[in-house]
């Protein structure tokens, strides 16, 4: 069921406008959880479950990142337009508009995740904890593992797959439909997709520009701007509590979260074993648990 949003609209972004959605009360005696959500290019909504948040206390905010869902869209810009530092710039931003810069937990998901890390490293003063889900710490690693998952895909699949990346039609129906198999296997293992996570992947199809210029056209047919980008050298500077959430059958494998586990100095890591890429879908009730017990976790040590 949907949580209706206490308020919702846009903040100025240079020339620019970033769309924002609030549920609960801000300050109110607990840390904002910021969401970050995945793509990049996606938008919020498949993150929307987090607003349950709201009723145990933990206001909740939700925007979409530039380029995508109600923020301002730019499809004419170029790839060298769209940067990691727009995005952390974007970030920062919003956290001051809304005057969630003192006090704010971040939830970064997937691309999210990374950009979290990121921001997390620069040691800003008013975040209190950081949560990274399905995540991987760097792309040249995320680029081997996909290449494991996608040879043990059915047979035939990663063979069709090849041939029209090296075709270079990567935009045809036949690749649309046979990269099917490995996003119900590795992004959302539920039959049907929820309504939620269908809305941020239409809006991914609808307007692609900012995932086809960092990503590609495809989850692990990465050839944009972030194919070298990795936050490894980061994790170190992170100095909160930071809780890490992966699913067994995650695109974002163990290996591509393992240097968060290893670099972090606080940090803690939670495998949701009938989850791929979603478990706050996927396991709902669990995911729901295993947050809330971290976010009270870090009122205590308040």
């Amino acid at each position: 069921m949907s949580i209706p949003p206490t308020a919702k609209g846009r903040v100025p972004f240079g020339e620019y406008e970033t769309w924002y959605r609030v549920t609960g009360t801000l300050g109110a005696g607990r840390p904002a959880v910021v969401a970050v959500h995945g793509g990049p290019g996606s938008t919020h909504d498949y993150l929307l479950g987090l607003a349950r948040l709201a009723a145990h206390g933990w206001p909740v905010v939700h925007y979409d990142q530039l380029g995508n869902g109600g923020s301002t869209h730019l499809p004419q810009h170029g790839a060298d337009f769209w940067t990691v530092q727009l995005f952390l710039d974007e970030l920062d931003n919003l956290l001051r508009r809304l005057d969630l810069a003192d006090d704010y937990v971040l939830f970064g998901q997937s691309w999210g995740g990374m950009l979290a890390a990121e921001h997390a490293a620069a040691r800003p003063a008013g975040l209190r904890g950081l949560v990274l889900a399905n995540a991987p710490a760097s792309y040249p690693l995320w680029l081997e593992e996909m290449k494991v998952l996608r040879d043990a895909l059915p047979p035939g699949v990663n063979d069709t797959l090849l041939r029209l990346e090296a075709a270079g039609q990567t935009g045809d129906e036949e690749y649309f439909e046979a990269l099917m198999p490995f996003y119900r296997a590795h992004v959302c293992r539920l039959d049907p997709w929820p309504r939620d996570y269908l809305a941020s992947f239409y809006e991914v199809f609808n307007d692609p520009t900012v995932y086809h210029a960092m990503n590609g056209p495809s989850e692990f047919h990465v050839i944009g701007s972030l194919k070298d980008w990795s936050v490894e050298s980061r994790c170190a500077a992170i100095a909160v509590p930071t809780l890490l959430i992966s699913g067994r059958h995650d695109e974002a494998t163990p290996r591509t979260v393992q240097p968060f586990a290893d670099l972090i100095p606080d940090v803690r890591w939670e495998l949701f074993e009938e989850s791929s890429h979603l478990p706050h879908l996927e396991e709902p009730e669990r995911f729901d648990e295993v947050l809330l017990g971290y976010l009270h976790g870090l009122a205590g040590r308040g």
